[in-house]
């Protein structure tokens, strides 16, 4: 079932973001007296699932159907609304202009007045433009309902007693375990997750810590980001000790009487703190047995046990939230209107800064496709994560169909600016070669992000 909502999450947030970027351009090309043929959510290659045009004042809708029927044919002046079976985006047919659903050869000889390529340079940028600025305000409108909805939620940073828990590579930088970060390069945090950001994205020189009830300072390499990329591992999280929340009936935990408040101190008298330290501890004595100290109404207990092969004891751990304690800030309608355009543009200039990564070995390795966005949706339906994700995949949906290449909305924009500035517009079968051009390289990137998942998977 966890996996069935995350493909449900993933198509439902596409499925949004793939009609209201279409809506874009059909919104300017009718504000602009511009034909449009065909709008279509999904694409279509074979057959469509629906076909529909109202035609005469009546509604008439086609179903699995191979081709339009013959009264659609004969009224080419009214959009076609449809459905695709195939869910990797959408499209907008406007007459007039060669896109993916329309080759140079395909256009008639001489122009007409409702026809794309007749509008002035002006109104074409504008129709182009309309996809990737509706993307970017849906964005920005779903945050502000975010925050008006649901507010903000959070562990402070300072709620961090007992300091952070930290990957290898951080680690092999100087880092320790139980470290406090005060400031990155002389910038204070009040969330993780943003300071995590910022050490990634901004490539940091020095990290202010407090350890043992001293300041110190942590230098990090230029190569520093590279090698958080290539481990492919959370930088930090917060350190909690593995302290019992619950246990499931009929496990390991179940039959040594665990109780909820129980803390783990030790494993084969070796001494822990840090929940993550036990857990790896328990992997990697799967089936193996071994004794478990822990502490109950401050007296200490210890236990022998033989680990499962799954590595898990059968409890529920207290979890960050509970442990550390969370901070809870509600907006009113109009705070949320400012709060959410402000994090919509930080999440788009995040996003901006962290693409360079993209170019790197490490960062390419990092690439994924519809299988690595799909996992970052939850396994449990949550509409809070679900809009939030919807909002991100917005701005990148936004940013990428900015980008300048042929095939995506930054080329036709690159065209038409070339177009304004030289008075010289290009030839339709130029348009045609290059959206090939940038087609079979996007459809290269398609073929490469979604192997990566399959590698990853394999692996």
């Amino acid at each position: 079932m966890g996996i069935t909502t995350q493909v449900i999450g993933l198509i439902l947030s596409l499925a949004i973001l793939v009609f209201v970027h279409e809506l874009g351009h059909f919104c300017f090309a009718k504000i602009f007296k511009t034909r449009v043929e065909k709008f279509y959510l999904f694409f279509n290659p074979g057959f469509s699932i629906l076909r529909m045009k109202k035609i005469d004042g009546k509604f008439h809708f086609s179903f699995f159907s191979t081709k339009s029927p013959k009264e659609f044919v004969e009224h080419p002046e009214i959009t076609e609304w449809g459905i695709g079976w195939l869910p990797l985006g959408g499209y907008c047919s406007i007459a007039g202009m060669v896109d993916e659903t329309t080759k140079a050869s395909d256009l008639p000889s001489e122009p007409q007045p409702w026809e794309f390529r007749s509008k002035p340079a002006w109104q074409r940028l504008f129709i182009i433009i309309g996809g990737v600025l509706v993307n970017f305000i849906t964005a920005l409108v779903l945050y502000v309902a975010i925050l008006f909805t649901w507010g903000e939620e959070y562990i402070p940073l300072q709620n961090a007693k007992d300091g952070l828990y930290f990957s290898q590579v951080a680690l092999d930088a100087g880092f320790q375990n139980g470290d406090q970060i005060l400031s990155v390069d002389g910038k204070t945090y009040e969330q993780l997750a943003d300071m995590a950001t910022a050490i990634i994205v901004e490539n940091p020189q020095r990290v202010e810590i407090l350890r043992n009830n001293q300041k110190d300072t942590i230098y990090l390499s230029e190569e520093f980001t590279q090698k958080v990329l290539a481990a492919n591992q959370a930088l930090f999280t917060y350190n909690i000790p593995f302290i019992v929340d619950s246990v499931l009936q009929g496990s390991v935990a179940d039959s040594l009487h665990l109780q909820k408040g129980d803390r783990f101190v030790a494993m084969n008298d070796t001494s822990m703190y840090s929940f993550y330290d036990f857990r790896e501890f328990l992997l990697n004595h799967a089936n193996k047995p071994l004794t478990l100290s822990y502490y109950r109404d401050n007296e200490q207990i210890t236990d022998s046990i033989v680990v499962p092969e799954d590595g898990m004891l059968g409890v529920q751990y207290l979890s960050p939230n509970d442990y550390l304690g969370t901070t809870k800030v509600e907006y009113g309608f109009f705070e949320s209107i400012p709060l959410g355009i402000a994090k919509g543009f930080k999440k788009l200039s995040d996003y901006v800064k962290s693409f360079k990564l993209v170019f790197t070995k490490e960062g390419a390795s990092q690439l994924g496709g519809f299988g690595t966005i799909g996992s970052i949706f939850p396994k449990v339906w949550n509409w809070e994560i679900f809009w939030n994700m919807t909002a991100f995949l917005s701005i990148i949906l936004a940013f990428m169909n900015f980008l300048p290449i042929p095939a995506l909305d930054g080329g036709y924009i690159l065209f038409i600016l070339v177009e304004m500035i030289t008075g010289r517009k290009p030839s339709d079968k130029f348009l045609g070669i290059a959206n090939t051009i940038g087609f079979v390289l996007l459809f290269a990137l398609l073929i490469y992000a979604n192997g990566m998942d399959i590698f990853r998977a394999l692996r």
